[in-house]
């Protein structure tokens, strides 16, 4: 087995549990390397430190699987994912869940999500993908699937020197599904939609607009397929207005408003959100609830600054369009803007259209994305309800 020795000085970080090793905090290897390998890690002191697979080409040198001293093959993954399930499943989740949540589930790279009996995997590091048919042969014996698909047609795949992919890993089947979420049902697209085709980490958020929506005219905007949108009419909202840029996403909001039998109280219009959050203030449109559930603006620290500015900018538009004693339900879907941060810049924005904030709720995404403390990236959804009201 090849040694990775680390450097001496360098941060507690490693030894209190995270499992990234960057290639400046290695100090010498002993052995052949060869990217994707499974490597043992030793501390200076020569203590033990874990095993993981290694990249030299990637800026994250070794992400760690273990830190006992055990073998990883066929049965460790299996076990890894069995546990995974198990935890899940005291937690409440069973039919639609991330069943691996990568570094959460001491799983680094890998994301799995369960709809139903169909399940999506990506693979986002070339160590792990290297274990990908231990990873199917595992979700083969834990559940014996009806279809297994894998979503890696993400570009961070490349910095690891990987191919972008999608394709079946199982037998193929039909790839628009039907799931049920909190009473209601939603297409999802397996093959073509956004990530793994839905986003499960806003399940118990969706739940929390339950009293705050009824009798109540609601804009969602960044709507994607209507998810948000959908469980306020089915929560007894009079008039709901769905704004999202892509023609998809607006057709398959409709669908699933129809699915639902909501298709008279839910519209969709494929337009820029920004734009018409805009001209919607201009035209002092009101409404009871307005909601915003944007993509992440950035995916770089460098880019922070203008992700902020464009979180201000439709937060503060949102504010604008509410009626006195009206909700704002808004969420940021990337770690690099921390809650506190997100947190000042609703502030910052409440003071900019002279409005009171009165907090809700605010929390992070659903319970099966579990979040580790010390692991920032697991801690990357914040979800905020505020009720506005005039200064």
């Amino acid at each position: 087995m090849t040694k990775v020795f680390l450097r001496k000085k360098i941060a507690n970080r490693i030894a209190n549990g995270h499992p990234w090793i960057y290639g400046n905090e290695i100090e010498k290897i002993s052995g052949e390397v060869t990217g994707g390998d499974i490597v043992d890690v030793f501390f200076a002191d020569g203590k033990f430190a874990g095993s993981g697979y290694i990249n030299q080409k990637s800026q994250i040198a070794v992400r760690l699987l273990t830190r006992k001293k055990e073998e990883i093959n066929e049965a460790f993954f299996y076990k890894s994912i069995s546990d995974a399930w198990q935890y899940r499943k005291k937690i409440g989740y069973i039919e639609n869940c991330r069943l691996v949540f990568g570094e959460a589930d001491e799983l680094p790279a890998l994301i799995i999500d369960k709809f139903n009996d169909f399940f999506v995997i990506q693979t986002l590091s070339l160590g792990i993908d290297r274990w990908k048919p231990a990873i199917v042969k595992a979700l083969q014996g834990i559940f014996n699937p009806k279809g297994i698909y894998e979503r890696n047609d993400v570009p961070v795949r490349e910095l690891e020197g990987l191919e972008q992919q999608k394709g079946f890993l199982s037998a193929p089947f039909d790839t628009n599904i039907i799931i049920n979420e909190n009473g209601l049902q939603f297409y999802v697209d397996i093959e073509n939609g956004q990530k793994t085709g839905y986003f499960l980490d806003q399940c118990d958020n969706r739940r929390a607009i339950k009293n705050i929506v009824k009798d109540a005219e609601v804009l969602g905007a960044f709507t994607y397929t209507g998810t948000f949108e959908i469980h306020a009419a089915h929560y007894g909202a009079k008039q709901v207005l769905g704004l999202d840029i892509s023609a998809n996403a607006v057709e398959q909001a409709n669908k699933n408003a129809k699915l639902n039998g909501l298709e008279n109280i839910c519209k969709f219009e494929a337009v820029n959100a920004f734009d018409a959050l805009k001209n919607f203030t201009k035209e002092e449109r009101k409404y009871d609830v307005v909601m915003l559930d944007p993509p992440a603006f950035t995916k770089s620290r460098e880019h922070i600054d203008k992700a902020v500015s464009g979180y201000k900018e439709i937060n503060l538009r949102g504010m604008k369009l509410l009626r006195n004693g009206g909700f704002l339900v808004t969420s940021s879907c990337t770690n690099l803007v921390s809650p506190d941060l997100f947190l000042h810049t609703i502030e910052a924005a409440a003071k900019d259209a002279k409005k009171k904030l009165r907090q809700v709720i605010f929390r992070a995404q659903a319970s099966d994305h579990p979040i580790v403390w010390g692991l920032e990236n697991t801690n990357y959804l914040k979800f905020l309800i505020v009720e506005v009201t005039d200064r």
